[in-house]
């Protein structure tokens, strides 16, 4: 393909940068052949020219398309280059938050620096069986991939994860042991996986350490070998250690720490067993405070170092050895301290009494001298003397601290060796996974030997790694049958002989190391002159003689030779590995005893190669070779190491893990692409691209192509034959034919190629676009031109109408406007006119009037003068009268105010104080009397007032006429006055004064007159104030009355509230403890066949297997109260006994003691929760627990006395009847022996007497159990007294009955001998609980604090209850006695019906039922009777509960007569059996004539025959072999396909029924306990079958309805038929069984989901996800190396037809069977359950499914489902709620993602989903086709913002495992048991219908 087609206009091309390695770049400009400069824009919109390499003439890297950016695979990129991985990896890193990439064969982890939740169980589990490239990249892939690929090709694994520090490779390593640990689990229960997990802490303690890159890098590289056995369990492990770094030991650098395991130490120095250590903090010790850094953030050393001592217990390091070993480090620390000083130039000397070395000393077991001595000396040996030389100070401390790295290291090697010890493994390993976690490829600033170790290792890893992509490359293309050619790929075997080989660098340096005077200087020469001219890989730098570069597979390294040779020696002082052998401690002695054996453990290869010694074999070496072993050089012992690693690995199957380190800073998702390019180019990622792109990296299926490239085709190129079609297609697409090749069933495509063809997709596809848009768009603007059009044309009609319109209007106006003018102006003219005559008309009239009353006004006012002068003068008389009389009345007001002001005071003060307000309250309404008594009293004085008034009236009114006499007669004498002037003026003067006297006598009636209205005032007004005070303390009343109203409302709501949420908790908890439960069921049930299995085995490992060896199941249930059921049969344990006494003997006691622990948690954890749900019952069950007690104290004595008596009588009634039934024996016997007795007239006789005295016991006996029934009806009577509201009286009878100390003396005399009775079950009481929570009591005393106004409230509030009860009390009464009547012949006539039916049924049974039957009655009867006298009347209920105590006392009379009744009998039967004897024994003479006439012949009496009962009699024999043929052998497929639903359930009921009609215990408990085994052995046996499992699910439910159906309790009874009722069970309780049955069909419904589980599980995720149901909506993307599961529909493959049809297959057979519909809508929630959890679950893990058409698919799948569950009816199961969180997934997908509204939306939307769902699912939206676009990351960050505070789980994933609590609500049967028939074809012909 020419360049002119790629590097056109907008190609978009990496152009190299300083700052970000690669830059993103668009053409401008068409590239054409020959140009040397590009024209580019770059992404910041900066315009740039691209000058070409004018020799290479070399164009830029092209960029992938969009939709390839962010795969899964690098090698499914198009462009394969430095720049598109190095930006797949930043955009999956930054963009997605995605750490895991593959590559080819590589998985590429970069570290994240933050905590992320995807390595939890559930994670584990979703990746557990899945193809590599169907999930998403993770470590848990690449485990799994390894495991499949050990157990399939039988092949051992290896899983190399490497990368510089920091990087993630402890961790990286660690969860893919975990993984292993967890799918594999052991093959015993010695904890194997816990073991291999246990070490990490331990080999994280002693040999990681913090440095500048890593807060836990790890300092040593270890390869850990994980054992399998056959059945690939983990069995074992095995470590070995590389290049432990023990310079960190002595020093560390800057912000760097020492081991953990010392501070660790230190932190826990205050805990009493490390104070003998003496230690301190690691700011005290030289060793641990040199980096100035001893804490890392975030982490508790103190709890670190209880984690590491837990993990050393757990591998077996007993305590002892732990504080060995602590005493170890501890001395490290002290001799770190030790102060070494100048004696002069030459010598050094350690003060006498230096206390680090005592404490050294004293902890290691040493002396002081020799010790001391020694470490400033050293001895030098020559052929014939030994001189011991001094060394100064710098030589001591540099032996100080070799004998610290050397003890340190030798410490290594023996945890490492205990760690291999515990680990190891006694059975046959089978294979092996080794995970190798090394140092990556290293260099800095400076380089010593550590660097040039690791990077050697590092190349010899590449080589591996870079052959074994080779091979796979060439298989690949092999397999496809595509012509091989050679790739040019990069050899590192050059760089390694120049290393390794002869006269190599290693080589050179152990000869240095010989030479008595070798130093680093001559080393160097050496090097100089034999590699420098004959090695292009070895250079030497310009400025230095101590340095030597070697160019790498990564990059040039400069080492300095500086301590390659002190390093690579690694010597220390003999003498003091001397005094250290000598010690007295036991730990230190055995690491210095033997070092081959301390630096090997495994008996393996050197597990430890660091710079210790190390021995290459594992043989033993001998006395004479342990000097020259000891001298080998370490890097002779790493070579030696990394041979046998590399062979190991290449005997293995590799997996490669590069972990990358981000950045150097520590920032959660912060991505440097200089040191990630830096990385990639070392780890050997880019070189694996490389590889993959000289080849033909892009591979497809023909499938795959065809449904991917299909729109590049025409119809007639479409053919049948994919490959035809593919190939026809290339050709005119691609002209090269170099640029793909056709394999088997593959394409293979140059780089590049997949970029050309989706460029030519997306242009056709955009071509297509186009069209459409043009179409579109036409239509659009015609539809929009006609109807602006037609718009225009309607515009333009209404705008002329209106103009018209308006025209009108204003021609309308102006004639109008003409016609108003003129009235206008004649109206103004004419008002004018009127206005000026009215004017001149008016003044006319005012002129006119004015002059009148000018003229009236003069004569009135003439008149009015002489008026006023006389009114005047009357006036100021007047005047000085009222004043006179003002000034009295006022003065009189002024005393009497005086007054009444006193007497307010005293009345203010009399009221302020507390009596009187407690008086007047107190006394209301006296006072209310009083006042109207005040009121009367005044009246009267008033009335006496008017009376005196009314005489005075009259008397001056007799004054007034004996005055108008005495005028007249003055008058008469007025003309004799005349005449005498004296006597007139006396006669006036007389006069004035009577006047006077008058005046004064009307001025004091008015007075009089004035005060009397004024008290009749006063009066009134305190009448209306108490009137008013008397209507608020109403409206008072009635607001308390309304108040107390509202509140006895509200606390009833609230009660209510509370108690519908108190039921709703206890709903939940009750939900949630049968969930519980049933899992501890679950998990009772895996520790069974866990203990079977390991039984087998271990019987296995004993005995020879022979053929035809059964298992024997453990069918030990947790809910057994009484029963034990056997695992097997007899037969089956009498033959399997003596396997098992040998089995025993073998047993690990460890394994029995976890097991037993196990089962024993179970067991508390079982009791816990049966004493929760007690303690629960006993809170409703006190308050009538009180009650009873008292009850039982009072009449337990009778009853008690009452039941001795009963149960001494039955006993003495057995015992009669058996005596008459061994006479009757006799009899019969000596009737046999002697032809003439059985006809003697004595026999007869006797005969008929004992025949009449077994009549008379039978009556008796009737007797008796009538006395019995009336007794328990007494009982159950007395059990009502909780609910009596006058319990006084009874309690007084009980007394007086008590006196006598006859009952007393009975019950102490029976209370020791008192039973319970067996299956019995306390009932439940609630309803007082509820009448106590439903009873408020509020607080009304707050309303009046004196308490009277309540009182006043409460007499009248208990007025009016009481006429209302009395009212009320007579209505019910009337319609009581109407209802009474009308009931109690109801009642007689049900009555007679009933003993009719009782009647009919009880001649049909046999006499011990009948018996039954009759006391089962009469028992009902009395309780109903009881009960409804109760309920009628309390008064009429005592007075009956005193009848039936004295009637209780005359039956304990009748019984002391039947008592001697009894023994009269006696004494008879002891005659009879006298005369029996005596007639055995004599000859009795009998005639033959007597003997020939009547003779006697047994006879035969026919018995009725009976109707079938509905039960099956069989006998104990053939227990097993019913159980044989109805259980184990039937099949449902064939015999039982046949029968009626539930057959078997039925016919084991009605022989259970058998067994109880004839009162046989053992029986029942035989034959329950059989046929419970047998149903857990066939689903251990057939567990896997969906149709057998669910068949016995069926059949179990039914067993267990039946069970209850026909159990005597009345909940269970409702529906049955009175022959249903006549076939319960009469004589046991079978409760508990009930349990134990519910127990298995709880099992089993987990069986039968597990199995269901297992068949739906490989249909889901292909049926739901990849199926394509609808096609062509979804195109097909590249897959890479790591091929995914197709989309496409091939044979084999499911699809969501197949889903469907199973789930018919499902739901058919479970209605065949006869399943309950409420267990089938269970069994179909859950099977929704899991398809939407998984379907999710995966969804959540697989990039490729993120996608909208990917969302269209899952929503039409989802409808099919709801569609299915619309036409079973199974709608309201609850089954499409659990499909919400996969549908609200679906529309995720598909809504819009960028605004804020569509934040908003997705937020509202998607509540079923978790926060970290719903960011998952939008890092992995991906777009299918270039017309989509990604999700922004502001988006994201958006939705997390607006979900911030929903409180939810954490976890990502759903729960597959859940599974919901099951419950087998009661189904009663409605098929008679006595209409059942047998088919034959059961073989059960032994059963016999009873």
């Amino acid at each position: 393909m020419a360049a002119s087609e790629l590097y056109t206009k907008y190609a978009r091309v990496w152009i190299p940068d300083v700052e970000e390695v690669w830059r993103s770049a668009e053409l401008t400009k068409d590239y054409r052949q020959g140009d040397g400069v590009l024209q580019l824009q770059l992404e910041d919109g900066k315009e740039l020219e691209y000058k070409l390499d004018p020799k290479t003439n070399n164009l830029p890297h092209l960029r992938n398309p969009d939709i390839l950016v962010g795969e899964n695979d690098l090698t499914a990129l198009s462009y394969l280059h430095e720049p598109a991985v190095l930006h797949n990896l930043k955009v999956r890193f930054t963009d997605s938050k995605l750490i895991y990439t593959y590559c080819g064969i590589v998985l590429v982890a970069i570290n994240p620096y933050e905590t992320l939740p995807i390595y939890g169980s559930d994670i584990i589990n979703a990746y557990s069986g899945q193809n590599m490239g169907d999930m998403d990249p993770h470590i848990f892939a690449v485990a799994e991939e390894a495991y499949k690929q050990m157990a399939r090709d039988e092949r051992n694994q290896s899983i190399i994860v490497s990368g510089e520090s920091g990087a993630g490779k402890t961790v990286s390593a660690k969860y893919a042991m975990r993984y292993f640990a967890t799918v594999s689990g052991s093959a015993s229960e010695a904890n194997v996986e816990e073991k291999v997990l246990a070490s990490n802490p331990i080999m994280e303690s002693i040999g990681n350490a913090k440095t500048t890159r890593n807060d836990n890098s790890s300092r040593f590289g270890k390869y850990i070998e994980i054992g399998f056995d056959k059945r690939y369990h983990i069995i074992g492990a095995n470590m070995r250690t590389y290049l432990l770094e023990k310079s960190r030991v002595v020093f560390q650098a800057d912000e760097e720490r020492n081991y953990h395991i010392f501070y660790q130490l230190c932190a826990s120095a205050h805990l009493p067993e490390f104070k003998a250590l003496k230690l301190g903090k690691a700011d005290n010790f030289h060793y641990t405070k040199q980096g100035r850094n001893p804490v890392i953030d975030g982490i508790d050393d103190a709890k670190e170092m209880s984690t590491t001592r837990h993990a050393f217990t757990l591998l077996g390091v007993n305590e002892s050895y732990q504080i060995g070993l602590f005493r170890i480090l501890a001395s490290i620390l002290h001799l770190g301290n030790v102060e070494v000083k100048d004696r002069d130039s030459d010598s050094s000397i350690i003060p006498p009494n230096n206390g680090h070395l005592s404490v050294f000393c004293e902890l290691m077991g040493v002396t002081y001298q020799d010790m001391s001595h020694w470490l400033c000396h050293k001895k030098l040996k020559t052929a014939t003397e030994t001189y011991i030389k001094p060394v100064p100070k710098l030589q001591a401390i540099n032996a100080r601290d070799a004998l610290a790295k050397h003890i340190y290291a030798k410490l290594f090697n023996w945890i490492v060796h205990h760690v291999n010890k515990s680990l190891h493994s006694s059975v046959k390993q089978h294979s092996f996974i080794g995970v190798l976690d090394i140092y990556g490829f290293e260099t800095f600033e400076i380089n010593s030997f550590e660097q040039f170790c690791i990077n050697y290792a590092n190349e010899k890893l590449q080589q591996q790694f870079n052959m074994h992509v080779f091979k796979l490359e060439q298989e690949e293309y092999m397999r496809e049958q595509i012509p091989w050619t050679l790739i040019d790929f990069y050899d590192n075997q050059p760089c390694i002989n120049l290393i390794e080989a002869k006269m190599g660098v290693l080589d050179l340096l152990d000869e240095e190391c010989k030479m008595p005077k070798g130093s680093d200087d001559s080393w160097a020469q050496k090097l100089y002159n034999t590699h420098l001219k004959t090695c292009a890989l070895f250079e030497k730098p310009r400025m230095s003689n101590k340095a030597f570069i070697i160019q790498h597979f990564a990059d040039k390294v400069e080492y300095q030779c500086d301590g390659f040779l002190e390093k690579n020696k690694d010597t220390v002082n003999e003498e003091q590995i001397h005094v250290l052998k000598g010690s007295k401690f036991d730990l230190l002695v055995e690491l210095f005893h033997d070092e081959e054996k301390a630096t090997s453990p495994t008996g393996a290869a050197p597990t430890t190669g660091g710079r210790t010694r190390l021995s290459v074999k594992p043989v033993k070496s001998k006395a004479g070779q342990s000097s020259k072993e000891h001298k080998k050089t370490v890097g002779l012992q790493f070579r030696n190491s990394l041979h046998l690693l590399m062979e190991t690995l290449n005997a293995t199957t590799p997996h490669y893990v590069r972990c990358i380190k981000p950045n150097d800073f520590k920032l959660a998702f912060t991505f440097d692409p200089k040191r990630a390019v830096q990385q990639l180019r070392a780890c050997g990622v880019l070189e694996t691209i490389r590889i993959s792109a000289a080849g033909f990296p892009s591979r497809w299926t023909y499938q795959e192509f065809f449904s991917r490239y299909r729109v590049l085709m025409v119809q007639k190129d479409v053919l049948t034959d994919r490959k035809m079609t593919c190939k026809n297609v290339l050709e005119k697409l691609v002209q090269d034919p170099d640029k793909y090749q056709f394999g088997k069933t593959k394409i293979f495509f140059r780089a590049g190629q997949v970029a050309y063809l989706e460029k030519l997709r997306a242009d056709k596809l955009r071509a297509a676009c186009i069209r459409i848009q043009k179409t579109i768009r036409c239509w659009l603007a015609r539809k929009k031109y006609l109807r602006m059009k037609h718009a225009a044309t309607t515009i333009q009609r209404y705008v002329r109408g209106h103009q018209a319109r308006c025209l009108a209007k204003f021609l309308r106006r102006t004639r109008a406007a003409i016609f108003i003018q003129k009235y206008q102006r004649m109206y103004v003219q004419r008002t004018c006119y009127k206005r000026k005559q009215a004017a001149a008309l008016a003044m006319q009239c005012i002129l006119r009037a004015y002059m009148a009353r000018q003229l009236y006004k003069a004569l009135l006012r003439e008149h009015k003068a002489i008026i006023i002068q006389k009114m005047v003068r009357g006036w100021l008389a007047r005047q000085w009268f009222k004043r006179s009389l003002r000034a009295i009345v006022y003065l009189q007001c002024c005393i009497r105010r005086m007054r009444a002001k006193w007497e307010l005071k005293k009345l203010k003060i009399e009221a302020r104080s507390v009596e009187h307000f407690k008086k007047l309250n107190i006394g209301m309404e006296n006072k209310i009397m009083q006042l109207q008594r005040r009121i009367d009293e005044q009246n009267k004085d008033n009335r006496s007032l008017s009376e005196r008034l009314n005489g005075l009236e009259i008397s001056h009114a007799a004054e007034s006429e004996r005055m108008r006499v005495e005028v007249h007669r003055l008058r008469g004498a007025e003309e004799d006055a005349k005449n005498n002037a004296n006597k007139v003026t006396t006669l006036l003067e007389e006069l004035e004064r009577l006047r006077k006297d008058l005046k004064n006598t009307q001025k004091e009636k008015k007075a009089i007159e004035d005060w009397a209205k004024t008290y009749q005032d006063e009066m009134e007004k305190m009448i209306s104030e108490l009137k008013e005070q008397n209507h608020l303390l109403k409206n008072e009343k009635n607001d308390l009355n309304r108040l107390i109203q509202e509140q006895g409302q509200q606390w009833t709501d609230k009660m209510q509230r509370a108690l519908k949420e108190e039921t709703q908790q206890l709903e939940n908890d009750l939900n949630e403890e049968r969930s519980r439960y049933q899992n501890l069921l679950t998990e009772h049930l895996r520790l069974e066949e866990k203990y079977d299995d390991l039984k087998e085995e271990i019987t296995l490992a004993v005995n020879v297997p022979k053929p035809g060896h059964r298992r024997t199941d453990s069918t030990h249930s947790s809910n057994e109260s009484e029963c034990t059921y056997n695992s097997e049969f007899a037969e089956s344990e009498e033959g399997s006994r003596g396997g098992e006494d040998v089995s025993k003997a073998i047993l690990d006691m460890s394994l029995f003691l976890k097991l037993q622990k196990r089962v024993s948690e179970l067991e508390q954890e079982k009791q816990s929760l049966q004493n929760e749900l007690d303690r629960r019952e006993e809170q409703f069950q006190r308050a009538r627990a009180r009650d009873d007690e008292e009850h039982k104290k009072a009449r337990g004595a009778e009853l008690e006395y009452e039941s001795l008596k009963r149960q001494e009588l039955e006993s003495e009634n057995k015992k009669l009847k058996h005596h008459l039934n061994e006479m009757r024996q006799s009899l019969r016997g000596s009737a046999e022996a002697g032809s003439a007795a059985p006809g003697s007239p004595p026999y007869t006789v006797l005969l008929d007497q004992l025949n009449s005295s077994n009549e008379e016991l039978e009556v008796r006996k009737e007797e008796v159990l009538i006395l019995r029934s009336q007794l328990v009806s007494q009982k159950e009577a007395m059990q009502h007294k909780a609910t009596m509201t006058e319990p006084l009286p009874y309690i007084e009878d009980v007394q007086k009955l008590t006196d006598a100390k006859e009952i007393s003396q009975a019950y102490m005399g029976l209370k020791d001998t008192n039973r319970s009775p067996r299956f019995t079950r306390r009932p439940t009481e609630v309803n007082e609980l509820v009448s106590r929570l439903r009873s408020p009591f509020p607080d009304y005393h707050k309303l009046n604090e004196d308490g009277e106004l309540w009182l006043v409230y409460e007499g009248l509030k208990e007025t009016n209850r009481l006429l209302e009860s009395q009212l009320q009390a007579q209505r019910r009464s009337h319609d009581n006695e109407v209802e009474v009547l009308r009931g109690e012949l109801h009642s007689v006539k049900e009555d007679n019906n009933r003993q009719q039916q009782l009647l009919a049924q009880n001649l049909q049974l046999p006499p011990e039922a009948r018996i039954e039957a009759s006391l089962q009655h009469e028992i009902t009867r009395l309780t109903n009777e009881n009960l409804e006298l109760h309920s009628d009347d309390p008064k009429e209920y005592k007075a009956y509960r005193i009848s039936m105590l004295r009637r209780m006392v005359d039956l304990m009379e009748q019984l002391e007569k039947q008592d001697k009744t009894v023994r009269k009998l006696k004494k008879q039967l002891k005659v009879f059996a006298k005369k029996i004897n005596d007639l055995e024994g004599g000859q009795m003479d009998v005639s033959p004539g007597q003997t020939t006439d009547e003779p006697v012949h047994p006879v035969n009496i026919p018995r009725r025959e009976k109707d079938f009962q509905g039960m099956l009699e069989y006998k104990k024999e053939d227990e097993l072999k019913l159980v044989k043929n109805l259980i184990l052998e039937l099949k449902p497929r064939g015999v039982a396909v046949n029968l009626i639903p539930g057959l078997p359930a039925y016919i084991l009921f009605m022989c259970l029924r058998h067994a109880d009609y004839v009162n046989d215990d053992q029986k029942v408990r035989s034959l329950l306990t059989s046929v419970i085994n047998s149903i857990k052995k066939i689903l251990k046996k057939r567990g896997d079958d969906f149709e057998t499992v669910s068949f016995w699910l069926s059949n179990t439910c039914r067993f267990l309805h039946c069970l209850k159906q026909y159990s005597g309790d009345e909940q269970f009874m409702k529906h049955n038929s009175s022959k249903q009722n006549d076939h319960c069970l009469s004589n046991f309780d079978l409760a508990e069984y009930r349990q134990v049955l519910s127990d298995l069909a709880i099992q089993i419904y987990q069986q039968l989901i597990k199995s269901m589980e297992n068949t739906l599980q490989p249909m889901i995720v292909s049926g739901m996800l990849e199926h394509e149901t609808i096609q062509g909506v979804s195109g097909v993307k590249p897959t890479g190396l790591r091929k995914r599961t197709s989309s496409i529909a091939d044979e084999g493959t499911y699809t969501l037809d197949s889903i469907i049809r199973q789930l018919n297959s499902f739901h058919s057979i479970m209605c065949q069977h006869g399943t309950d519909p409420e267990l089938i809508k269970q069994v179909v929630k859950q099977q929704f359950y899991i398809i939407g959890a998984v379907t999710l679950n995966n969804l959540l893990l697989r990039k490729d499914m993120c996608s909208w058409s990917k969302g269209m698919q899952i929503r039409y799948n989802v409808s099919q489902l709801e569609e299915w569950l619309r036409d079973k009816n199974l709608m309201t199961c609850g089954a499409k709620e659990t499909l919400e969180p996969l549908i609200q997934a679906a529309q995720l997908l598909q809504v819009k993602k960028k605004t804020d509204e569509d934040a908003e939306a997705i937020c509202s939307m998607c509540n079923a989903l978790s926060t970290a769902q719903i960011v998952k699912v939008l890092n992995l939206y991906t777009p299918v086709n270039a017309f989509e676009e990604r999700v922004s990351v502001l988006f994201i960050r958006t939705i997390q913002t607006r979900l911030r505070d929903r409180k939810e789980s954490p976890q990502l994933l759903m729960d597959t495992k859940v599974i919901y609590p099951v419950t087998f609500p009661f189904n009663p049967s409605s098929l008679a048991l006595e209409t059942i028939q047998i088919p034959g074809s059961l073989n059960l012909a032994f059963l016999t219908r009873v």
